[in-house]
């Protein structure tokens, strides 16, 4: 039986885990392009306090403003319900293909966009190459000693 209201919480007052994951990758896009939220809502023509409820997955997002969002973060629509946890695709008939959880996936961290952020703040092409091949050579220096 699914436990989910025709509306987007469930019966628990909670909302609804598939508007939270849309949420967060709104956040984690608009974070990777280094975007506000101030600025993603003038680009949508919507308050900052509107952004946030839809990061949390307070509001619901509906398809239209989705189909905006995706114009605006320059990604698919499909974005936005990548790597869907399982017990979100659970309750979504339709979305039953297997998902992978992303309980620690270092895509999703913190210190991954500073660092990616940095990286490419780096304008020498030189420089910025050789500092990756120094991080891929630390790297695999680590994983020999493991």
């Amino acid at each position: 039986m699914n436990d989910l209201k025709p509306g987007r919480r469930y019966s628990s007052g909670k909302p609804n885990p598939i508007d939270i994951h849309v949420g967060s990758r709104v956040r984690l896009r608009r974070n990777l392009l280094g975007m506000s939220q101030e600025k993603l809502g003038e680009a949508l023509g919507l308050t900052f306090q509107q952004i946030q409820k839809y990061e949390r997955g307070a509001n619901r997002i509906g398809a239209s403003r989705l189909f905006e969002m995706s114009k605006v973060l320059g990604v698919p629509v499909s974005f936005f319900f990548e790597d869907m946890p399982d017990e979100s695709v659970a309750h979504a008939p339709g979305l039953a293909e297997s998902a992978e959880p992303f309980s620690d996936d270092p895509m999703k961290r913190r210190e991954t966009l500073e660092l990616v952020r940095a990286y490419y703040r780096i304008r020498d092409g030189r420089i910025r190459r050789r500092m990756f091949d120094l991080l891929k050579t630390l790297s695999s220096a680590e994983s020999v000693e493991e």
